[in-house]
């Protein structure tokens, strides 16, 4: 669906709406439970802002599938704010608190949750932090969103959707738990470009 332009004369073109989001979310829930080969030493670590919340959304997808996980004790969020390195180019935002699960990412199957692959450098971020944290397993990577122009050699173990974009162009993710659209909550992946 595309929006007309707005004053600002950007165009805005809707690619995932909620029930693709929900679609693709239980997707990678099962593709993670199929290369773990079950829930058993799996952790989800959501990147904030988008990441954190799409995490927890992952988790109870595969409490759906598996009772016996407790979404609370597998999910958790990776601050990396400190961990950038175009700290010196980009204004940060405050840094959020970490928060592990209580087991720890020690000899766990780690799972990073972000909303958008672009770069690269958030997750080289996350394995930095990951680093400082502890000793996982395995680290692999979950995102809803893969639009390329990768800059590090870092790739998405599931992926919600990949979308090809020009770099011009601006994915946006909207997720009812963080962003309100109009007064109302609202899921939906935007890619925006100039008219």
């Amino acid at each position: 669906m595309t929006v007309p332009a707005s004053e600002s004369g950007i165009h805005k073109r809707v690619v995932l709406a909620e029930a693709d989001i929900d679609r693709a979310l239980t997707r990678i829930a099962h593709e993670i439970l199929e290369a773990n080969k079950g829930s058993r030493d799996l952790v989800l670590l959501g990147i904030p802002r988008r990441g954190f919340p799409l995490a927890q959304r992952l988790a109870q997808k595969i409490s759906a599938v598996d009772p016996s996980v407790d979404p609370d004790l597998i999910t958790g969020q990776l601050d990396v704010t400190m961990y950038r390195d175009d700290l010196r180019r980009h204004p940060t935002r405050s840094p959020l608190a970490t928060q592990l699960p209580p087991s720890g990412i020690d000899d766990k199957v780690v799972v990073l949750v972000d909303d958008v692959l672009y770069s690269g450098r958030t997750i080289r971020a996350g394995l930095d932090a990951l680093a400082d944290l502890g000793r996982p397993r395995a680290v692999r990577l979950a995102v809803l969103v893969d639009r390329g122009h990768r800059e590090l050699p870092i790739r998405a173990d599931h992926v919600g959707k990949n979308l090809p974009t020009s770099s011009q162009e601006r994915v946006r993710v909207h997720l009812a738990e963080i962003d309100l659209i109009g007064g109302s909550p609202v899921d939906e992946v935007v890619i925006e470009d100039r008219a």
